[in-house]
């Protein structure tokens, strides 16, 4: 059963977030579906990965970019898996039926935001009656990431 981690941003917006996320996710080998509620916003997260440092790249592609199989992040507003990816981030509170098909879930949501944080518990809900290992990680002032649950 793949496990899911809920993610809590109260500090850093899912832009200044995700980056680090997928670094590591890279930097164990894996690859990554990061799906978003619309085109428009795949595009957008797309062209700040792009920009977000200097001194990192982060490979990534979405739909206009085409090839997802070669993309080692795929951002889509789908639910789908092009790109073989172990590890789904589901942000601005999509759902995915395909969770069976990955090794790891991220539930990336905005503490800032009350409809945000009610959609994330209801996810918990669901997830965890549906018998996932579940864990929750609130991010501190710092940016870092704080086991909570």
């Amino acid at each position: 059963m793949t496990d899911i981690a809920f993610y809590h941003l109260t500090k850093f917006s899912l832009e200044q977030a995700l980056p680090k996320l997928l670094e590591k996710t890279l930097q164990v080998g894996k690859r990554a579906v990061v799906q978003v509620s619309s085109k428009e916003r795949a595009e957008a997260l797309a062209n700040d990965l792009w920009t977000y440092s200097a001194e990192s790249w982060l490979p990534h592609g979405t739909q206009k970019d085409g090839h997802a199989e070669k993309q080692p992040i795929w951002i889509t507003p789908e639910t789908e898996n092009p790109n073989g990816a172990q590890f789904l981030f589901l942000s601005e509170g999509t759902q995915s039926s395909e969770l069976p098909s990955y090794e790891r879930c991220f539930v990336v949501f905005d503490g800032r935001s009350d409809m945000a944080v009610q959609k994330a518990r209801e996810q918990w809900k669901t997830y965890k009656d549906g018998g996932h290992e579940l864990a929750y990680w609130q991010q501190t002032d710092t940016g870092g990431w704080e086991k909570k649950a």
